[in-house]
């Protein structure tokens, strides 16, 4: 039975125990009928990025079964916190009893989030945590640290096993966006090394784009063409960099490519391959699912959510490494989006 319909079930029941059939007939189709929708909403970094459509898609299918309102917006960019900002403002204007954001700017969306919050919407952000974390009610989110630190174990043990000096190119996303820092400082962590690290050609920032992931590893091969470990963002960028090794001649055996994502494009036609070595698989449909209920719960009566959610994160591959916990591709598909 759906969660609105159980809902509903057990309103009657109540008003059946409290004033008899007859107050059902007359005041328990308004309080089912759907005119006390909860409403929230929803805004993601963009709706071009496979995982924020995810997102996007699992909330109002989630909402349609809670019978829940679902006011959605998104950026133009993983950085364009003014429309983030604006849409804040106008879901709070709208209604919303609580927002579901994925933050383009962790610092500076922060005092939006708290007038909304003044003005008694709860808010949750979803993959990216804002600075600081208090500013918001709840974080649902993959451990981006652990994802990031899973790549990076990979690829200096795979480094190991093939016996090569690290050459390390970084494509990052940008300042202000906690989730890529955190994956940034994973992968050193899992690697064993720190910024300005001499194995460290260079860090590009790419605003999690493809053409930008690919003109980021270009500038950074033209640096040093002997680069053999690419650190990437995401699976965007992964593609972009990838690109880039192909049109300058590197094989896939000479460089070792991870990343961060697990959708269904780059499992099967990236990872599945070895063209991209490793991802860290997360799982944006358990932040949007679990969002809107908590969200849905509340405006009925329930909890305000509060605190962390770790929503998941698995690292992927067809070429595992001694000592690094994996996945095999079949778990990745079985498991992927987008």
């Amino acid at each position: 039975m759906p969660r609105s319909a159980e809902m509903c079930r057990r309103r009657r029941s109540a008003w059946i125990l409290a004033v008899g059939a007859a107050a059902l007939l007359g005041l328990g189709v308004g309080a089912c009928g759907g005119k006390d929708k909860a409403t929230v909403g929803l805004i993601i970094k963009r709706d071009t990025n496979p995982f924020f459509v995810k997102i996007r898609d699992v909330a109002q299918d989630t909402a349609d079964g809670d019978d829940v309102k679902l006011l959605t917006a998104a950026g133009k960019s993983d950085i364009d916190n003014r429309s983030q900002v604006a849409a804040l403002e106008k879901m709070t204007a709208d209604g919303a009893k609580g927002i579901l954001i994925t933050p383009a700017d962790s610092t500076a969306v922060v005092p939006a989030i708290e007038k909304a919050r003044r003005a008694g919407v709860t808010v949750i952000a979803l993959d990216t945590p804002t600075q600081p974390r208090t500013a918001v009610n709840a974080l649902y989110a993959t451990n981006n640290a652990k994802a990031g630190e899973l790549i990076g174990r990979y690829a200096k043990a795979k480094a190991v096993q093939k016996a090569i000096e690290p050459k390390i190119a970084m494509l990052d996303d940008a300042p202000g966006v906690t989730s890529s820092q955190l994956r940034h400082d994973g992968f050193l962590k899992g690697f064993g090394i720190k910024d300005g690290d001499p194995r460290i050609v260079g860090s590009v920032n790419t605003l999690g784009e493809t053409a930008r992931g690919e003109a980021g590893m270009k500038q950074l091969l033209a640096k040093d063409p002997g680069i053999n470990i690419v650190y990437t963002v995401n699976e965007p960028v992964a593609f972009g960099a990838a690109a880039a090794l192909k049109a300058a001649g590197r094989s896939n055996d000479a460089v070792i490519l991870v990343s961060v994502d697990g959708g269904c494009d780059a499992i099967k036609n990236a990872v599945r391959p070895g063209v991209i070595d490793a991802t860290a698989q997360q799982y944006p449909e358990n932040m949007a699912r679990k969002g809107v209920d908590a969200l849905a719960d509340e405006a009925r009566g329930g909890k305000t959510p509060s605190g962390y959610l770790d929503t998941g994160v698995e690292l992927i591959t067809g070429d595992s490494v001694k000592g690094v916990a994996s996945k095999d591709v079949a778990f990745g598909v079985r498991n992927c989006w987008g």
